[in-house]
């Protein structure tokens, strides 16, 4: 029994520890997408692709990912994504130009793909009952751990060190968790899958690309132009075709029937919605206290330490009695209360200071603290332990579209906002500078005294729009929740029962 629990603690330790890596390399970037940003001299589409080439990646490839770990062995897909994602770690800090760092996240995104896909499968297949929530409750810390530290450890190695290092510092990371890996984690899979779904692959993959691309191109080729409405018109086709292939397939690797289940279905609206509506908002939060409010990296990360730190706390703090309440409630709850945190950051004006930001960092942290460790939870309740990589795949894969679309559409409004205030307030003269203030802040206009405040008053109205509609997308994450997990039986289930599947 003690080898079989001290098996069980290495296997957390491994999954949390390549989870922590995942995860700050998300938070890790944001702090240094203005370093990069001047560097490259990119522009917002540029630095939009350093998140959302990774996010991409992610999202498109986890289901297949976690089709081939029920095939292949949880394990084996594990230590090749440790693999791949260390190397492209290493091609991300040595990367030449923003196309070069752009395809380098992508490769990141593919390792990183098996890594998340296996998450939730590892920990489901080790643990049952509560100690499964428990289990969760300290991976839901540890993302919050690399929400916290992520933009704060990444303000450091750039002041200090510069921007390359926010990749390099994975290398130690992935060969320790590649070292636990190959001597301490069990292999398990699913018997039952015999083959791999390309047809599925290939459909999701484009559409998501496709729609990420349109969104991200939108106003610069003008949203009813011939391109950018072929790539939203056929992504949201090929996203049909995905379907109907998956509803035809006998192991389809997004089974479709999943979501007649309503809380299913509830927890994954809910994790796209509060991927898409909060942590998208980050890259847009750390422009405006860099290149607005003109903090430092390191200024910018320990700014962010109120929100993330109650990320990181909260779980651990609560999981005793969220293992006795049904799932809909911290995760409803929780989703509320991060919606009213974006709420609060509205109060930010042209002449605040940070702190104008504090209430609503602190309540949002609160909220995403809550809503984590459930969503997670619920993502493991409607399916066959067997098939735990399925339900790993599709939860994670609702959580980074969720951030890639969020970045995308999130930055084409703010885009949108700047240009349209911009040239209200400055006139003429100021046409073509919104992408470039969007991205930059102020730097494009420090040697036009004229433009300073126009340009700070159109950005921080921008924001101030951009965080109105963050915070519709989580309240209908939130309505999702307590609408379609509050069904009469799933009500009467504690949190723990649930988890144990």
């Amino acid at each position: 029994m003690d080898d079989a629990r001290h098996a069980r603690r290495w296997t957390l330790i491994a999954v949390c520890l390549t989870t922590f890596m995942l995860l700050l390399d998300i938070t890790i970037v944001v702090v240094a997408l203005p370093s990069i940003q001047s560097r490259f001299d990119a522009s917002l589409t540029g630095i939009q692709w350093v998140v959302d080439a990774y996010a991409l990646s992610l999202a498109a490839l986890i289901l297949t990912a976690g089709a081939l770990a029920d095939r292949y062995g949880r394990r084996a897909l594990f230590i090749a994504g440790v693999i791949l994602f260390t190397f492209a770690s290493l091609l991300c800090g040595l990367a030449w130009s923003i196309v070069a760092l752009d395809v380098a996240r992508a490769l990141q995104g593919i390792g990183g793909a098996a890594l998340f896909a296996t998450a939730l499968a590892l920990i489901g297949h080790e643990y049952r009952g509560a100690e499964r929530f428990a289990a969760l409750a300290v991976w839901g810390a540890t993302v919050g751990a690399a929400v916290a530290c992520g933009p704060l450890v990444g303000g450091i190695l750039t002041d200090t060190l510069g921007w390359r290092w926010i990749f390099y510092v994975n290398l130690p990371v992935g060969i320790f968790a590649l070292a636990v890996a190959l001597k301490r984690v069990h292999e398990s899979r699913d018997e039952g899958a015999t083959r791999t779904d390309v047809q599925g692959l290939a459909a999701f993959s484009v559409a998501l690309f496709l729609i990420v691309f349109g969104i991200l191109r939108g106003n610069a080729h003008g949203w009813t132009s011939g391109l950018i409405l072929a790539c939203l018109i056929g992504g949201a086709a090929v996203m049909l075709l995905f379907i109907f292939l998956e509803w035809r397939q006998e192991r389809p690797m997004l089974d479709i029937t999943l979501f007649r289940n309503r809380p299913f279905l509830g927890v994954s609206v809910a994790t796209f919605c509060i991927a898409a509506g909060m942590f998208a908002m980050f890259p847009y939060l750390s422009i405006y206290l860099q290149d607005i409010l003109g903090y430092s990296p390191l200024g910018a990360g320990l700014r962010f330490l109120p929100i993330t730190a109650f990320v990181f706390f909260i779980p651990l703090a609560t999981r005793k009695y969220m293992a006795r309440v049904p799932l809909w409630l911290p995760t409803g709850g929780g989703l509320l209360i991060v919606a009213g945190g974006l709420g609060l950051m509205r109060n930010v004006g042209t002449e605040s200071h940070w702190t104008a930001l504090l209430p609503g960092f602190l309540v949002a942290g609160v909220g995403i603290g809550l809503a984590n460790p459930a969503l997670a939870a619920g993502a493991l309740r409607v399916v066959d332990p067997a098939r735990t990589g399925m339900a790993s795949g599709i939860n994670n894969t609702f959580r980074l579209s969720g951030v890639a679309v969020g970045v995308a559409a999130l930055g084409a409004v703010l885009e949108n906002r700047v240009s349209s205030l911009l040239t209200a307030k400055a006139g003429a003269v100021a046409n073509g500078l919104g992408s470039a203030v969007s991205s930059a802040g102020l730097k494009p206009v420090l040697n036009r005294p004229d433009l300073l405040q126009p340009a700070r008053a159109s950005f921080v109205g921008a924001l101030d729009d951009v965080l109105l509609v963050g915070c519709g997308v989580v309240l209908v994450g939130a309505v999702a929740a307590l609408t379609l997990m509050r069904q009469r039986a799933a009500a009467r289930e504690p949190a723990a029962e649930v988890a144990g599947g």
